[in-house]
């Protein structure tokens, strides 16, 4: 490129350029200087809040704001130390160290004692130190009172500051570093930060102060990030593959739920959804002769929002070839078993502001319920033939002769699904596995005939906490002929007026012809084991940053 043309699109480069400007292009610079000067102060103030336009002028009359935010720099001969590694070195000292550490962490407490003495208690990762930082202790430099006596103004909460010093111990026990330099501000916070906030929509908008002001947001990350690994620890050490499979598909299948539904740029002329479960594909890799595989992620649901349900939530899905219901029940029983016993031998010390989930026994072997016949028990009614071709019209007699309420888009899955609800799930205090479900409610369950009933149920079991499901297993159907009669029977249960019936995945129906070993398989939702073991009713209160409807609104927080 020419110089001239350099000159026109950088003229910043060029300013020793004394050339005459017309004088439209002196009225544009003059502008362009003004807008520029609005950015710069746009950068440091940005939206309008008097509390903090105090806080920026108090940092500007010591220096720059610019200045206040430096690369983090070791002192030369001090020992870099996180607060972690500081008290567990330290922990036994009784008196000052010659040793000189530099460590840095968020400023929780600032107290002033005379005008020659301060101390700091600084905080990361969950470690508190106290710092002293006294001025005839400093190491001697030429503005020493007026460093001192800047850092006083303008340290406050919030702030993140780095000291450099010697461990002690103060005359009350107290573990210690002692200052030899002033310390610096990383970064200062520009807000007031508050004790505790209550306010439920502030909490909802701004996560970051909500764990800033309160102890459960960081001990929920620890207590999932605990369940994470002992799941996929349990998985591998049992001999599993974990594999990954996509976000992306043509076909949204593995459960019945609305997919959310997007364009890739690539392939504009084909519509792609967001899984809604990992499973076919899981069981593709089954057909491909994978053995025994796991997955750990996240699906989508573009449904609604409550205590219990997040259109994005975590699962864990497992498929194991030779593996039975037995097998499964078992697998499952040891796995949530052995969580329980982790997480409370941890909670004390990683997670203490969380309450253990309250009068449940973990004990094995776990409750089982049959479904029919615990709601032919509970109801005191015997169900119809539930393969009849008039099923639905006897339900709703059913129903209507228990005065039972009719759930709305009345379509068989949901008339059972309700009979659950009401006559089992209240028994399922302490983990239960409902057992036997009706053929209906599980397309891609095996089934067979009930010799206790004489019913068509599904090799199938859910695993129940509280009343509230956690697991989903099934002898996995792995006829071709059957799953498309099953996938056919599904279509015809969506009613009319309600949700619309997900087409056939003709792909998957192709894969099981190759031949699928018997196989069982499984799926837990995560985020509800969180909810379980941190004791909370709500899924947004075990979520970083909520559900839905919280993730839209930190947008608005302004």
């Amino acid at each position: 490129m020419s110089r001239p043309a350099l000159t026109f699109l950088r003229p910043y480069l060029y300013r020793a350029s004394r050339s005459a400007k017309p004088a439209h292009a002196q009225a544009y610079l003059s502008l362009q200087s003004r807008f520029i000067q609005s950015i710069a102060a746009d950068v440091y103030t940005g939206p309008h809040d008097v509390e903090k336009q105090k806080r920026l002028q108090q940092l500007g009359r010591v220096k720059p704001l610019g200045d206040y935010h430096p690369r983090l720099v070791r002192p030369i001969g001090a020992e870099a130390l996180s607060l972690r590694d500081f008290s567990a070195k330290y922990d036994g000292i009784q008196e000052t160290k010659a040793d000189v550490v530099s460590v840095f962490g968020r400023v929780r407490s600032v107290r002033l004692l005379g005008s020659k003495l301060m101390f700091l208690d600084i905080e990361r990762d969950t470690h508190r130190l106290q710092a002293m930082v006294e001025l005839k202790k400093l190491t001697a430099q030429d503005d020493l009172d007026e460093s001192f006596k800047n850092f006083k103004k303008v340290a406050r909460i919030g702030d993140w500051v780095s000291i450099t010093g010697n461990p002690t111990r103060t005359s009350t026990g107290q573990l210690s570093v002692l200052a030899l330099q002033v310390p610096q501000i990383l970064s200062p916070c520009l807000h007031h930060l508050p004790e505790r906030i209550e306010d439920a929509e502030t909490l909802a908008r701004r996560p970051h102060i909500h764990a800033l002001t309160n102890d459960e947001p960081g001990d929920v990350l620890r207590l999932r990030a605990l369940i994470y690994d002992y799941v996929r620890t349990y998985f591998i050490q049992s001999g599993f593959l974990e594999v990954e499979t996509p976000m992306f598909d043509v076909n949204a299948g593995g459960a019945i739920a609305r997919p959310f539904e997007t364009v890739a740029n690539e392939l504009s002329n084909v519509p792609i959804k967001l899984r809604i479960a990992p499973e076919l594909n899981l069981k593709r890799l089954i057909i491909g002769g994978q053995d025994k595989i796991f997955e750990i992620g996240r699906v989508f649901r573009n449904e609604g929002v409550d205590n219990t349900h997040n259109p994005e939530f975590s699962t864990c899905e497992f498929y194991e070839v030779g593996a039975t219901l037995p097998t499964v029940i078992a697998r499952t029983e040891q796995l949530v078993h052995g969580l329980h016993t982790a997480i409370e031998s941890l909670r004390s010390t990683y997670f203490p502001s969380l309450a253990p989930p309250a009068d449940i026994d973990f004990a094995q072997p776990f409750a089982q319920f049959p479904f029919i016949p615990t709601i032919e028990q509970g109801s005191g009614r015997k169900l119809p033939d539930l393969s009849s071709p008039d099923v639905a019209e006897k339900l709703l007699q059913f129903y209507t002769d228990l005065e039972l309420t009719i759930p709305p888009n009345p379509t068989l899955p949901r008339l059972l699904d309700t009979l659950a609800e009401i006559y089992i799930e209240p028994l399922c205090k302490n983990p239960t596995f409902i057992t036997a479900h009706p053929e209906a409610l599980s397309p891609l369950s095996k089934s067979h005939v009930d010799p206790s009933t004489g019913q068509r149920v599904a090799s199938r079991v859910e695993l129940f906490i509280n009343s509230r499901e956690y697991v989903n297993a099934y002898e996995e159907e792995n006829s071709p002929f059957e799953q498309r009669r099953k996938f056919l029977q599904q279509r015809a249960f969506f009613h009319p007026h309600g949700e619309a019936a997900a087409a056939i995945d003709e792909s998957y129906l192709e894969a099981l012809e190759w031949g699928m070993p018997p196989t069982g398989g499984w799926g837990c939702g995560l985020d509800r084991l969180v909810m379980l073991f941190a004791s909370k009713k709500r899924i947004a209160d075990v979520l970083p940053f909520g559900t839905l409807r919280n993730v839209v609104g930190i947008s608005k927080s302004r």
